[in-house]
């Protein structure tokens, strides 16, 4: 692997695997906890996909090409193994009961801004996850991870028009639901 491919002034000064490993980590941890997170609403859940996505990515580092961004193919390994335990028999059986952590920062707004920001956070966080995982996905990587279409795209192997679609069929049905419409548009 090229360490100039992970597109980070830091990786040259990287002499070991698991240094490499550990900077990934801090770089990408939080971005990664909450892509799984969208799939799987489950804060354990999440943090142990992580580590898992971690661990594949530690496992296959070798077979990063730099064909595409760091971030892109990171986001692809995560992305592919929150399907796969989404399809599993294991998680069609789990409770979800956690909500959205909380992963904004800024100036403290006062008590009753913060009970009515956080209302509408809440209600927000759970329409797009009652979304189905085509629409909340593209939303989640659109709108909370800031990745242009074309990277989500790459990211999701599915073509540029596809993610258009989904993102805009997304929107209208959080549109509608949000305005008091009919929740089984879907």
């Amino acid at each position: 692997m090229n360490r100039k491919n992970l597109n980070h002034p830091d990786i040259m000064n990287i002499h070991t695997k698991e240094e490499m490993m550990e900077h990934i980590m801090d770089e990408y941890g939080g971005a990664i906890l909450k892509l799984t997170y969208s799939y799987v609403r489950n804060r354990t859940v999440a943090e142990d996909l992580t580590q898992e996505i971690f661990l594949k990515c530690y496992e296959k580092i070798h077979s990063y090409r730099g064909e595409a961004n760091f971030k892109t193919w990171l986001y692809r390994i995560a992305s592919n193994h929150c399907n796969d335990y989404v399809r599993s028999a294991h998680y069609r059986y789990t409770v979800l009961t956690e909500k959205i952590a909380k992963f904004t920062k800024g100036k403290e707004p006062s008590p009753e801004e913060a009970a009515i920001l956080n209302s509408r956070k809440k209600e927000l966080s759970e329409q797009v996850l009652s979304l189905p995982i085509k629409y909340r996905e593209v939303i989640f990587l659109f709108y909370f991870e800031l990745l242009s279409q074309k990277e989500i795209s790459l990211m999701l192997d599915i073509n540029l028009n596809t993610v258009k679609s989904r993102l805009s069929r997304a929107k209208f049905l959080l549109k509608n639901i949000l305005e008091g419409g009919d929740e089984d548009a879907r």
